[in-house]
């Protein structure tokens, strides 16, 4: 069953690892690779990368990608979106520690962001325009 506009932002916003899917051009199939990402109910999804990676690259290119989520425990659940880049640019610090916070423990935060080269790592932002849902568990 689909979820409500409410369920699925609130999944959505939920730390889950995201699988995001890009076009990678004529005669190949969707890059499709793991991503940390942060979003809050009505906003816009925002994830980091190495600005020089191949989907760094691709996204650029295309100005547009999916993403999904999903959970296998029971019950199994997931929320597909896609959208348009609307901003792309170099990553801060506050960016870095705020989405890595959302999936290392708190006392391995700092470290993983003190380690990290700010230089290389651009920060994206998508307005997710379609949405796809579904809470199996919800059928009949």
């Amino acid at each position: 069953m689909p979820l409500s506009v409410a369920a699925r932002e609130a999944f959505l916003a939920e730390a889950h690892i995201a699988s995001l899917a890009v076009e990678a051009g004529k005669g190949r199939a969707p890059l499709t690779v793991p991503v940390w990402y942060d979003y809050s109910p009505g906003g816009e999804i925002r994830f980091l990368t190495d600005g020089d990676s191949l989907k760094a690259r691709l996204i650029a290119k295309a100005g547009r990608l999916s993403m999904l989520v999903q959970r296998s425990s029971p019950t199994y659940r997931y929320v597909s979106v896609e959208g348009p880049v609307v901003q792309s640019g170099p990553t801060t610090l506050e960016e870095l520690t705020r989405i890595s916070g959302r999936y290392l423990p708190p006392e391995a935060v700092s470290g993983y962001v003190h380690g990290s080269d700010l230089n290389v790592l651009v920060t994206f932002r998508v307005r997710p325009e379609r949405w796809l849902s579904a809470d199996l568990g919800a059928l009949g």
